[in-house]
């Protein structure tokens, strides 16, 4: 598929909307996403759909009518969201229908960058919440409600205060292939690297993913060219 681009050259973003309708729908979704949607206001608010192991599957932007809900999602995600929920739909009167919406949280990639909020490209390295950072974290995840799928080990880490070994950072370098290269020179092999970019006074930005060992003050590493700063 081909990117579509705006005017100025930016990347625009398609979305998706996941409709559950029916008189059991808040109870299946409360079950199924990370945020409590008993106190869902008019302005909406985001969630995760996680995997059972807690792996995020997408963020959705999720949004109260009177017969239902509506989950905005990135579009290429969509299908695979829909699947995980029908999973769960069982003997629940719920439908789910994916219908393609004009509009979405951000409207390019260059303002979902200047967000430093994670999508599909951030969500294909299968990291569980807490490597996006607190910020991320707070917006996205009620502590208080029930359960849900993939709860456990979130509150476990959110309990004990463990540190994630991959996290969510603003980079912005020379090239590609530099900025990958400082990503990749701490920690184990895995999904570090940049994962969105644009270019922007001929330097390139966006966000990837580094190992926790890059960030620490302790490791002397030098950057030089490249700046990486981790999405509190």
């Amino acid at each position: 598929m081909r990117d579509l681009l705006n005017d100025a050259g930016a990347r625009v973003l398609e979305w998706s909307a996941i409709e559950a309708r029916g008189v059991e729908s808040e109870s299946f979704l409360q079950g199924q996403l990370s945020q409590d949607l008993a106190s869902l206001g008019e302005q909406g608010a985001w969630a995760l759909l996680l995997a059972p192991d807690s792996v995020i599957i997408t963020t959705c932007f999720v949004i109260r009518h009177d017969d239902g809900f509506d989950l905005v999602v990135p579009r290429e995600l969509a299908a695979e969201a829909t699947a995980r929920l029908q999973r769960f739909l069982l003997r629940t009167k719920c439908t789910l229908t994916i219908v393609e919406v004009g509009e979405g949280p951000f409207t390019t990639l260059d303002e979902q960058i200047d967000a430093a909020w994670p999508g599909p490209s951030e969500f294909a390295a299968s990291l569980t919440p807490h490597s996006f950072g607190r910020s991320f974290i707070l917006a996205t995840i009620s502590f208080q409600k029930g359960c849900f799928t993939g709860q456990e080990l979130v509150a476990r880490l959110d309990a004990r205060g463990s540190s994630v070994p991959w996290r969510f950072v603003r980079v912005s370098g020379p090239s590609r292939e530099r900025v990958d290269e400082v990503l990749r020179s701490k920690g184990p092999a895995g999904p570090q690297g940049v994962t969105s970019e644009r270019w922007r006074h001929a330097r390139l930005e966006g966000l990837g993913i580094a190992h926790r060992t890059l960030l620490s003050a302790s490791n002397g590493v030098d950057h030089g060219d490249v700046t990486i700063e981790e999405v509190a």
